[in-house]
């Protein structure tokens, strides 16, 4: 029920096999200290084609469950080959994919306690990102800062910790991919922080398939949306939404919605 199948088989696989790497040539990693969460963090860096023949800066997105997003072999039911989506288009842009925690990855994608299932430190993982990743990231390569050229996206759990993001640090985050979100692993606590919230200004893209399990996700994204638009006009065109038709809750869903995400974003 709710995908936690999914999630926990999710939980610690990081795609060990004998397939080959489908990582392009911009793709770099490091590992960083995560002094907010007492560990350490690979990440995962996409660069545009051009960038070493170029001095120009450049957008970033940042990005959830970083071992799933570039290459088959880290991946567990397959990749979202952003590298290859973005290579095709000449997009310009930087990503940037944060590998979750393992078994730490409920708890640092939620923003509160689950009374079946837990979790509740993302204050913690988003702390790391904004005062510790985002600082290397931008005097280590050429970006644009502020917040309507950085974004968030993820999906599932990723989904709903990258819209708390926004409304957590709206001075930091003026765009979200947020794909499937997982909204009913803490519904009350963000519909009552979004209510209390008075303006909300962040370029959203939310996106889910019709079939991902229950009348949940359609329903909760649904209601979200509703108290998004009333903290702002609807004229201003600040957020879509798609219901992919047949989609279910998967890689599949999210790499074939990635590219018009981005486009819309950006």
């Amino acid at each position: 029920m709710k995908f936690i199948l999914t999630l926990v088989l999710f939980l610690s696989f990081y795609g060990s096999n004998a397939q080959k790497s489908t990582a392009s040539k911009q793709i770099s990693t490091f590992t960083i200290e995560a002094p907010q969460q007492k560990t350490s963090r690979k990440i995962w860096v996409y660069l545009p084609k051009n960038y070493s023949n170029s001095t120009k800066k450049y957008p970033v997105i940042y990005m959830h469950d970083g071992q799933n997003l570039f290459d088959v072999t880290t991946s567990y039911l397959g990749e979202w080959n952003v590298d290859e989506t973005l290579d095709s288009i000449n997009a310009q842009v930087i990503i940037i994919g944060i590998e979750h925690g393992g078994d730490k990855r409920i708890d640092e994608l939620t923003p509160f306690k689950n009374e079946k299932y837990n979790g509740g430190n993302a204050d913690n993982y988003l702390n790391f990102i904004v005062s510790t990743l985002k600082p290397h990231i931008d005097k280590s390569y050429r970006t644009k800062t502020n917040a309507n050229n950085t974004a968030l996206f993820g999906s599932s759990l990723g989904g709903l910790v990258s819209f708390y993001g926004a409304l957590k640090y709206p001075k930091v985050f003026g765009k979200v991919g947020c794909f499937s979100p997982s909204f009913w692993f803490n519904r009350k606590e963000i519909n009552e922080l979004m209510k209390n919230t008075v303006t909300f200004k962040t370029k959203i893209y939310f996106m889910c398939g019709e079939n991902e399990g229950d009348d949940d996700v359609i329903r909760d994204l649904n209601a979200i949306e509703y108290l998004v638009n009333t903290k702002r006009c609807e004229c201003k065109m600040l957020n879509k939404k798609v219901i992919v038709k047949g989609g279910q809750h998967n890689e599949k869903l999210w790499r074939e919605g990635f590219k018009k995400a981005y486009l819309w974003l950006f």
